[in-house]
């Protein structure tokens, strides 16, 4: 199977290589980054070009960008994932713009640390399709919906509890810290979801902060569509802006 990865990033990175391992034939292409191990393309076009899948893994912001620069180079034939975290309007637009059989994809884990183990939820016109390519290589498809956004709209919902408990667990932190507790409530919240849990929520806020708030904002808007007041996503975008925007606010395990 030839697979494009577009977009290299920790995610796309590691998505590539474990492909590649599998025996996969794949092209990447980054503007930026050019991970070691990984066949680079020429360009975006140059790296789909003959592809059977096509799999795009950037941040929400360029999704459509990348779809439109590839479109031209696309096959009738080529199977393309999005696997950004998207509002489910965006999917519903990408898989009426490309001329390609389309699958929704969302990620349910940490890719860095999972690569192809990851759990997926897929849907869209191409959905089955890609569970039957990407279950074989280790991956965990769940096909949840004929409709392009069904797999996004689930991954937002679930987003917002995990997002808003990192919020919450920010903001408890931040507070211990000014009251001169802070190790005391840090123990506490660890004895309820673990350490490394909670080491990852407080640590993957600041580092993945832009992208998380995207995340935060698609998943308020899609709340508020059902009639439900987004209250927690709202409260997590507000504190992912504050991280986003370098505030001082020290996340990390004190000395």
């Amino acid at each position: 199977m030839e697979v494009a990865v577009l977009g290299l990033g920790e995610a796309g990175g590691r998505l590539a290589a474990d492909l590649g391992a599998a025996g996969c034939t794949v092209r990447g292409w980054d503007p930026v980054r050019r991970p070691e191990g990984i066949a680079n393309a020429e360009s975006d076009r140059a790296a789909v070009a003959g592809a059977d899948v096509v799999l795009s893994v950037n941040a929400a912001a360029v999704a459509h960008a990348v779809a439109d620069g590839v479109a031209g180079a696309l096959a009738g034939t080529t199977l393309y994932a999005d696997l950004n975290t998207a509002s489910p309007q965006l999917k519903r637009e990408l898989a009426e713009a490309l001329p390609a059989q389309f699958v929704d994809v969302a990620l349910l884990g940490a890719v860095p640390s999972l690569g192809l183990a990851t759990p997926a939820l897929a849907s869209g016109e191409g959905a089955r399709h890609f569970a039957d390519l990407f279950r074989p290589l280790g991956m965990p498809v769940e096909v949840v919906g004929p409709l392009p956004g069904d797999a996004a709209g689930l991954k937002l919902l679930r987003s917002v509890f995990m997002k808003g408990m990192a919020a919450a667990a920010i903001e408890s932190v931040e507070a211990a810290r000014a009251a001169g507790a802070e190790e005391r409530v840090r123990a506490d919240i660890a004895a309820v979801i673990g350490e490394p849990l909670l080491e990852r929520l407080l640590s993957g806020s600041r580092t993945h902060a832009a992208r998380r708030l995207d995340e935060m904002r698609a998943a308020a808007a899609f709340v508020r569509e059902l009639g439900v007041e987004p209250r927690v996503a709202t409260a997590a975008a507000a504190w992912l802006a504050d991280l986003d925007a370098d505030e001082p606010v020290r996340l990390e395990r004190p000395e």
